[in-house]
């Protein structure tokens, strides 16, 4: 008999409150945001931690992180941070040169404060910028305020003058390793460390001077000869009334600098007076706005669950949530199914749309579905486990799967079709996938997970099926993970509805259920095909491929004389610019550069071989790596399985994972080498490969409406030709191969918001040529000209770019204050309707191609989608049936003012059905 709950499930709950039970008195925490932001910039290589708009996120990933440790660790009551303003402050007004030294801010820094701000304000926490004023100023005046009114103060700051502010009650936090380690400074660590009481430190630091400040110090007076003076005569005021009993060459020094060291000691004194719009009374920590948080997250690409869960963890509202009132929608009659009751609940409930959420715990060939939960908005929920259904249930739920009249609601629609037709199920009717209407309403945010979905759009936290217990009541028995699934199936069914409304309101309710569904399907059908593997081509091309980077490795310890590791860039770069002394690359943290593109200007620009060798053992080891992979992916069945996702490419396209089909190297020899191991399987005669020529161009010249574009198309002539013979002015026949290889290079480019300094790099010439190049192009086409400049126009003032279908990439940084963010932006914008078109394209003609098969009674079926190009596997007696018909359905999937040319070929290997 069905177990049952009536109760409703509870507001969902996180980790407790950062506030320590039992706390004798309130306790603030102060942070210095600038300073620590400054930090964790150079703790972080920013090439590791950028978004695709170009926007480094280092600072802030470092800066979120040690927010989220000390927030857990210290359970502060009371929170807030301090930034600058500028370098006018009270302090320069005074002294003019004060930080006059500095160096620019690093482009790469620019932009994060203010990001960082944006994660504190989903935060709810107080941040202070209060104009003349230092953050230590606003620090030093709130930790004042804070002592005053009987508080325990923290400050975390890397800026050593807040060592003045440090008593019994108030302790300084200083990074002593980037931010990831912090030092206790109280009172007696601070003697320990410098001999001095907090109140001396700013004599201290003032006879020291600070170079970081442009402070002068006193020739020969290091931080032992300040801290002996201080200990000497008690204070620097005495200092000064005794400064002729001070001997020696040193003391005659301090006399010449003695009015300097007068501003120093002015200027280091923090000021305890700043006038705040808040009091401390103010800054109690509030509960987060979770969603505005995970946007923040979502927005600058940190998909870190690590640093996510922490931040979360730290929730002051996390525990109030435990008495809260249930989320709306979540109010749940779940049953727990067993042998021959899935059927009647079927027959009560299933005419209703039902959330479907499922557990993916299957191996392909198994057959194995490990538990299915079921919801209704009405309130009725259902989960059972399929191993364990009769054949009524079975035969019930099959026909219920297959009826396209009863609507279903699914997260991923694509993994529960693979997983439901492992089992012989079929599935029709999905009105709505949660995780494509997500995409499509804000394709560029970096997670689709049903638990950031859920609390954005739903304010309705997932709790993981571990700490789920007691969301419904099935009186004694433990059954946490039917609880989880079930809300989870109400979670879907509920941001279903919210999607709904999201489609229409930008206009992609047809892109969903036209286009992103059906080609979800055909995808899941894809993957369970595979593509048939040679295993001992694949394996004898691995040995190849490791023979060839022990022989490079061999090579290049030739050719300086001994052994190193060419995998660590510390040793080449000793050995390139240290032994061999070669002309230096671009300057990074680490030291110069090694990275492909470096090595490639070092063997133009010397006649060392070590580049070069280089280059090659690089290129050979990603190869060995990539057959590697290979042969790992290929299943008990002989085939390789990719996994495509519609939902990682902001533009539209599909992209391929496990193994990657998209980083097979088609250019290489070598890479098509390897595409020779993906072959035709059993029961099948060949592969057929279809691809468009030329797609990007011939949709920027339909969007265009460029007529010398067009017309290049359809002159019948080779398109770079025809079209650099207008650009230079010379007939086609006078085109020599290095024009039309910069026009190839040129048109392409602008498909790709390719940039005058990217050309420049790409064509390796300067900037200027480039850019005369461009205009010359510009002067021409006349008409991409204009359309490119429309298209960025068009999507400054709406926000977003769209393409032929209605496809919206949304593009906020087009009006960002920082030049380099707003820049990537401009790039994107005239990349996306291109793009995006192309990618729509693409998937209208799988979808009519896979119809046409299916209609025609063809068993020839598709395989692969990677980049332009289709892979089919063809039946025997079949080829010229499919060749016809791919050629029709794909040359026919849009109308363009420049047509679709379709490309087939065929063959028993992948690379043999090239064309």
């Amino acid at each position: 008999m069905a177990e049952k709950a009536s109760k409703k499930s509870k507001k969902p709950t996180g980790s407790p409150s950062g506030t320590p039970t039992g706390q004798a008195r309130p306790r603030l925490m102060l942070m210095d945001g600038h300073s620590l932001a400054y930090r964790a910039f150079f703790a972080l290589p920013a090439e590791n931690f950028t978004t695709v708009t170009g926007q480094p996120t280092n600072a802030i990933y470092g800066f979120a992180s040690m927010l989220a440790n000390t927030l857990r660790d210290e359970a502060p009551t009371h929170f807030a941070v301090a930034f600058d303003v500028s370098r006018k402050t009270w302090r320069s007004q005074e002294f003019a040169e004060y930080k006059a030294n500095r160096a620019t801010t690093p482009d790469e820094f620019k932009g994060q404060v203010e990001l960082i701000g944006e994660l504190l304000d989903a935060m709810r926490a107080e941040r202070f910028a209060i104009e003349g004023f230092e953050a230590d100023d606003v620090i030093a005046t709130l930790a004042t305020q804070a002592e005053a009114a009987g508080f325990e103060v923290l400050i975390v700051t890397g800026d050593r003058d807040s060592f003045q502010l440090i008593t019994e009650n108030t302790t300084v936090l200083y990074p002593t390793k980037g931010v990831s380690e912090l030092t206790r400074y109280t009172p007696d660590k601070l003697a320990e460390k410098y001999g001095l009481t907090p109140s001396q430190y700013p004599d201290f630091a003032a006879l020291r001077g600070d170079p970081s400040d442009n402070l002068p110090g006193i020739p020969g007076v290091g931080e032992k000869t300040a801290a002996k003076w201080i200990n000497q005569f008690g204070s620097f005021a005495e200092l000064v009334e005794r400064v002729e009993e001070v001997k020696g060459k040193v003391g005659q020094n301090l006399r010449d600098h003695l009015e300097s060291v007068k501003l120093n000691r002015r200027l280091t004194e923090l000021s305890r007076t700043v006038e705040l719009p808040k009091g401390v009374a103010d800054l109690e920590r509030a509960a987060y706005d979770r969603t505005a948080v995970a946007m923040v997250l979502d927005t600058l690409e940190i998909r870190n669950p690590s640093l996510r869960e922490r931040l979360l963890a730290v929730d002051p509202g996390s525990k109030e949530a435990e008495s809260a009132p249930p989320a709306e929608g979540i109010e749940l009659d779940g049953s727990v199914l067993g042998s021959g009751e899935l059927a009647p609940w079927l027959a009560e409930h299933g005419n209703a749309v039902l959330g479907v959420a499922t557990v993916d715990t299957w191996q392909l060939g198994s057959g194995a579905v490990a538990e299915v939960a079921l919801a209704a908005a009405a309130g009725a929920a259902a989960w059972f486990d399929p191993s364990q259904l009769d054949e009524s249930d079975e035969n019930a739920f099959a026909h219920w799967l297959a009826d396209p009249g009863k609507p279903k609601v699914l997260h991923d629609a694509k993994g529960a079709l693979r997983v439901f037709a492992e089992h012989g199920w079929r599935i029709e009717g999905v009105s709505m996938d949660t995780a494509l209407a997500a995409y499509l309403v804000k394709p560029g945010r970096r997670s689709f997970a049903l638990d950031a979905l859920s609390l954005e759009y739903l304010g309705r936290e997932l709790v993981p099926a571990a700490e789920a217990d007691g969301q419904l009541a099935f009186g004694t028995d433990d059954h946490a993970e039917a609880e989880a699934l079930m809300v989870q199936a109400r979670t879907i069914l509920d941001l279903g509805t919210a999607f709904g409304d999201r489609l229409k309101e930008v206009g992609a309710t047809g892109l969903l259920t036209d286009i992103e569904l059906p080609t979800s399907a055909l995808l899941a059908r894809m993957e369970r095909h595979g593509i048939a593997a040679d295993r001992p081509h694949l394996e004898a091309m691995e040995q190849t491929f490791a023979a060839a980077v022990q022989q490079a490795v061999k090579e290049a310890h030739a050719s300086v004389g001994h052994e190193f590791n060419l995998g660590s860039p510390k040793q080449l770069q000793e050995v390139l610019f240290g032994e061999l002394a070669l002309p230096k690359t671009k300057k990074t943290k680490t030291g110069y550069t090694t990275d492909a593109d470096a090595l490639a200007w070092l063997a133009a620009q010397t006649d060392h071989e070590l580049p070069v060798i280089m280059l090659r053992h690089r290129e050979q080891a990603r190869l060995r790596v990539t057959v590697e992979g290979l042969l790992k992916c290929i299943a008990a069945d002989g085939r390789i399985h990719t996994t495509f996702s519609q939902t990682v490419a902001a533009t539209g396209r599909l992209s391929s994972t496990d193994p990657n089909l998209q980083n097979v190297p088609v250019r290489l020899d070598e890479g098509r080498a390897i595409r020779r191991g993906f072959v035709v399987g059993e029961g099948f005669e060949s592969l057929m490969t279809a691809d468009y020529s030329q797609i990007e161009l011939r949709v920027m010249a339909h969007l265009s409406e460029d007529e010398g574009l067009i017309e290049a198309f359809t002159s019948g002539e080779d398109l770079h030709s025809t079209v650099a013979s207008q650009v230079f002015g010379v007939s086609t026949s006078a085109v020599d191969a290095e024009m039309r290889r910069k026009i190839k290079a040129m048109s392409y480019g602008l498909a790709y918001g390719l940039s005058a300094f990217g050309l420049s790099q790409q064509l390796n010439v300067e900037a200027a040529e480039a850019r005369v190049l461009m205009d010359t192009y510009f002067e021409r086409f006349g008409g991409v000209r204009d359309y490119l400049r429309r298209a960025v126009d068009e999507a400054r003032a709406t926000g977003y770019t769209e393409t032929m279908l209605g496809r919206r990439r949304y593009l906020p940084d087009l009006n960002s204050d920082n030049r380099q963010r707003r820049e990537m932006a401009e790039r994107m914008a005239l990349n996306a309707p291109i793009q995006g078109t192309a990618a729509d394209i693409v998937k209208i003609a799988m979808l009519k191609v896979d119809s046409a098969l299916t209609e025609a009674g063809l068993r020839s079926r598709m395989l692969l989608q990677v980049h332009d190009e289709v892979v089919l596997e063809i039946a025997p007696g079949e080829r010229a049936a499919v060749e016809e018909l791919v050629r029709r359905e794909m040359s026919s999937a849009v109308a363009l003012r420049a047509p679709l040319d379709v490309s087939v070929g065929a063959g028993p290997n992948w690379e043999s059905a090239a064309h």
